[in-house]
């Protein structure tokens, strides 16, 4: 239930904090002192669309929070809960849940759980076809728990053996896909016959043919400047040091040392020679080795950054292949436990479906005797129940809409396209007041309830809401004194002008004051006959 209300800088509200009651809480008071803003106030919290031009005059931001109770049950979420959204004149928009930062996406989502709201221009889950489905079968109740049980049970494992088939390739073209698939990526690879470390040979060999003329270039002048400077002057100098090695022993050692020299100056010449001669390539092998290293490079794209990555993928390909190929003797083993299980929901659906349609009829004359009773005797509603062949939902094969003729010789169209805000407000009173005992949402407003009615449909709309907030927490705007004479919790709306400012104040009435407000608006003055009328609907209510 919604315990305060706490409004900042919406139209004419300054700041306004308000402690509502379990039961029915009416709010009456003057036009224009700010009740619209209000359920305006709790729609934005609940997040519903915002004007930034709702920002009162002077400020740059609007401020609703919202402190509901959620006393200890089966739900995750229990105690006082705290919900607030900030809107700046900028377009800046902050939702928060008990201190967490939430989109107004996930906020909408959180507070339809615990608030409808039934107006002009609401979102209220009652017009939400999505939804139908289960508010039919709240009514029906027991007739109808087990099958669905049954069926739900039924449908998990039909979902399970879907996906597995799924995982398994179970559709035979699928299946036929990825074969196909990977063969042929098998195949490509294989026929590469690549060898691990092949990629970094061939790039070396690449380098070199592609600077082959430079190379054999500078070879042949290192290998020219060796044979005619290096050796044949260090052969002259050891003949000139062995003509004076006799003489010292130092000399003899230089020119044993020069003499190394020469024999490793000559296998070096030999070397650079051989280079040289090495480096020649015909045009045949620098195609071989640029197709060679393109077609490396292709795979890499393809299948690994590397030639290991690569065969490593050839071996799961294989292993994938034979997995596929294996699969069929199960998959075919699934398709028949699906057959089976598929055969046993329609039994169940069918069964639910029956049930359905003719509890749909039941719900739909409930309504309707409501609708009369509030004085809305051209309006039908229509409970659809449709039949989907090739489908199976969560909750059967059904899907469920409730239509409505608001008027003698209209075509019926979805609810959710009622025009008048009077008329979807004690539409959905209606069917509240037949779904009261199933529907779980906590805390109900009203909108626009009373426009257009009086006399007998006043009372009928007053002791259906009084019967409704003996499940729920209901809060109405009201200009009837029926309505207001039944309320467990009376609220007065007024507005005062201080220093040029206009705002919002609100108060909860005492049960004098309350008789006094009943007076007011039952005949737009207090005096004596209007005290005693309000008297006697205050009396009824006691009764």
């Amino acid at each position: 239930m919604i315990t305060t209300l706490h409004i900042k800088n919406i139209g004419i509200i300054e700041d306004l904090s308000i402690d509502f009651q379990q039961g029915l809480n009416v709010l009456t008071g003057e036009t224009g002192a700010g009740k619209t803003l209000i359920i305006d106030s709790l729609q934005m919290v609940s997040g519903g669309r915002f004007s930034k031009e709702m920002i009162r005059k002077g400020e740059k931001h609007a401020f609703v929070e919202l402190c509901l109770y959620e006393p200890e049950n089966e739900s995750a979420i229990e105690g006082n809960i705290i919900v607030s959204r900030e809107i700046y004149a900028n377009g800046r928009n902050m939702c928060k849940i008990n201190g967490r930062m939430v989109t107004v996406t996930e906020l909408k989502s959180f507070m339809k759980q615990f608030i409808e709201i039934h107006g002009q221009n609401d979102n209220q889950d009652l017009l939400d076809s999505r939804l139908h489905l289960n508010y039919l079968d709240g009514f029906i109740g027991d007739k109808i728990v087990d099958k669905k049980l049954e069926y739900k049970i039924l449908y998990q494992k039909y979902c399970e053996v879907k996906k597995e088939l799924e995982s398994n390739f179970g559709d035979e073209k699928e299946r036929q896909r990825k074969l196909d698939l990977l063969q042929y990526q098998l195949k490509e690879i294989e026929e590469a016959k690549l060898k691990a470390g092949e990629d970094e040979e061939l790039e070396e060999k690449r380098k070199i043919i592609v600077n082959s003329e430079k190379i054999v270039g500078n070879l042949q002048e290192a290998d020219q400047l060796i044979s005619e400077n290096g050796i044949d002057s260090i052969s002259m100098a050891i003949r000139s040091l062995e003509k004076i090695e006799m003489i010292d022993n130092k000399y003899e050692k230089v020119a044993s040392n020069l003499k190394s020299i020469y024999y490793e100056l000559q296998e070096l010449s030999r070397d650079v020679n051989e280079y040289k001669n090495d480096v020649y390539f015909d045009e045949e092998e620098r195609e071989y080795v640029e197709e060679r290293l393109n077609l490396i490079y292709s795979l890499k794209r393809k299948y690994g950054n590397t030639i290991e990555e690569i065969l490593r993928y050839n071996e799961e390909i294989k292993k994938e292949i034979e997995h596929i190929e294996n699969l069929e003797e199960y998959n075919c083993k699934l398709r028949k436990d699906l057959k089976k299980i598929e055969a046993q929901m329609d039994n169940l659906a069918s069964t639910m479906n029956s049930v359905r349609k003719e509890m749909a009829n039941v719900l739909s004359e409930n309504i309707n005797k409501e609708l009369e009773d509030l004085e809305m005797k051209n309006a039908k509603i229509n409970v659809k129940v449709e039949y989907v062949e090739n489908e199976y939902f969560k909750t059967g094969k059904n899907t469920v809409k409730f239509y409505i003729t608001t008027n003698k010789g209209e075509d019926e169209k979805e609810l959710i396209k009622i025009a008048s805000g009077g008329e979807m407000s004690r539409t959905m009173l209606a069917i509240k007041k037949v779904l009261a005992d199933v529907d779980n949402v906590p805390a109900i407003i009203f909108d626009e309830i009373d426009t257009g009615i009086s006399g007998k449909a006043a009372n009928s709309v007053a002791k259906k809401l009084k019967s409704i907030a003996k499940k729920h927490q209901v809060m109405c705007i009201s200009h009837l004194p029926n309505i207001a004479a039944v309320a467990d919790y009376n609220y007065f709306i007024s507005k005062e002008t201080v220093l040029d400012r206009t705002k919002t104040k609100i108060k909860l009435l005492e049960e004098k004051e309350v008789i006094e407000e009943i007076a007011r608006i039952s005949s737009g003055e207090i005096n004596e006959i209007s005290m005693k009328y309000a008297t006697e609907l205050r009396n009824k209510k006691a009764s």
